[in-house]
């Protein structure tokens, strides 16, 4: 229990006044209201704050960590209100998410545990965005019984409003009857008579974008065109923690909302090493590269999508470029190794051997990988990769 904790912050105090002159709070100091004076002491990475923290009882290291994580938790802050149709100006309403946050991440801190892999601040993404959504469900004129009714009945705003049959959808999307699914529907009708779902741009006119958006599960307007959501949550559940962060940050993806970011303001690689400390840029492409390669298998295993894995063999090369070049292949990650020869200079390609399961007739995997590598640049074609199609 945290009430076990000891909380002594004597020798520290916060570097910026919140209200230093009367006249409200201004955003450079709302976006920095965790941070300390004097520093806080060093630490290999973020995590041994947390760990601190646990082992001596004393929140100060918690403190600690917040000094350090206050720019990730501003950024998740804007794009939830850039999303909610929120004043990004309105200080009050920011801090107040902020602490709402805080709070979360501390009742959450107990449940802790590095033992299953992650770092806290990946450990805890899903609570602050739920944190998140409980204020933004309090300041709502409607109310429900539970954080998981609210995001059910704004799932089903959605479905009312884009697609045909608002009931069928929601039935087969939670797996429920049809009557639940026409309760919900009569809750959402209700609802839209007292407070639209819609988000307004920043002069006040109404975008005609749900807001209900960003708590569904929409996969199959997100993810390849044919691949079912239910395998595709399934696969990714699979997935820890670490895996999961890396996938939505950089695809620009969540898989908990459904909604799709802007792709020019996804993180770099640099800024995914620094979320997860003690990595460099390239250490974090390459679990990022695993991470998909993972994500490739277990869909394939779903059975939502079909992948065919290459390894280069041998290569012959012509004036520093290559000329020719024998791959093996591996179809939907099971079975014996096929092969193929290249000739990149005349476009042309052999197929040696068939891998286990690929057809006779069609040479359907063979064909994919053929085809992958004649377009790659040939400065760039790939020792290994993994190749996933419909």
């Amino acid at each position: 229990m945290l009430s076990d904790f000891t909380w002594n912050m004597t020798g520290y105090i916060p570097k910026h006044q919140v209200n230093p002159h009367g006249d409200g709070i201004i955003p450079y100091v709302a976006e920095r209201i965790f941070q300390l004076e004097p520093e806080p002491p060093k630490v290999g990475s973020l995590n041994e704050y947390i760990l601190s923290a646990l082992q001596e009882k004393n929140l100060i290291h918690f403190s600690f960590f917040l000094h350090h994580y206050e720019p990730q938790l501003n950024k998740r802050i804007k794009d939830f209100l850039g999303v909610d149709g929120g004043n990004l100006y309105d200080t009050d309403r920011f801090i107040d998410i902020k602490l709402s946050c805080r709070e979360q991440m501390l009742q959450k801190l107990m449940d802790y545990d590095l033992a299953k892999g992650a770092e806290y601040a990946t450990y805890i993404f899903p609570f602050i965005r739920d944190a998140m959504l409980r204020f933004r469900m309090g300041e709502e004129k409607w109310s429900v019984s539970s954080l998981t009714n609210y995001k059910m009945v704004r799932s089903m705003a959605w479905l009312y409003h884009n697609t045909k049959n608002a009931v069928n959808e929601f039935s087969k999307k939670y797996n429920c009857d049809l009557a639940l699914a026409e309760d919900y529907l009569k809750v959402v009708r209700g609802i839209r008579n007292q407070q639209p779902f819609y988000v307004t741009d920043e002069n006040g006119e109404e975008t005609g974008e749900d807001v209900a958006l960003d708590d569904s599960w929409n996969y199959t307007d997100i993810l390849w065109n044919g691949i079912q959501a239910e395998k595709v949550q399934r696969a990714f559940e699979k997935l820890n923690y670490r895996e999961q962060t890396l996938l939505e940050n950089r695809l620009a993806i969540c898989m908990t909302c459904g909604r799709v970011s802007s792709w020019k303001d996804r993180p770099t690689f640099e800024e995914l090493a620094v979320m997860f400390e003690g990595s460099t840029a390239s250490g974090a492409e390459r679990a990022y590269r695993k991470a998909v390669d993972k994500l490739t298998e277990l869909l394939v295993a779903e059975g939502a999508i079909h992948a065919v894995r290459l390894k280069q063999k041998s290569k012959i090369k012509r004036k520093k470029k290559i000329a020719a070049a024998i791959y093996e292949y591996q179809a939907d990650c099971d079975g014996e190794w096929g092969e193929i020869s290249l000739d990149f200079e005349n476009g042309k390609a052999e197929i040696i051997l068939l891998a286990d399961w690929d057809t006779v007739k069609t040479n359907k995997f063979a064909s994919r990988a053929i085809a992958y590598l004649l377009n790659c640049e040939n400065e760039k074609l790939p020792k290994e990769i993994m190749v996933a199609f419909e």
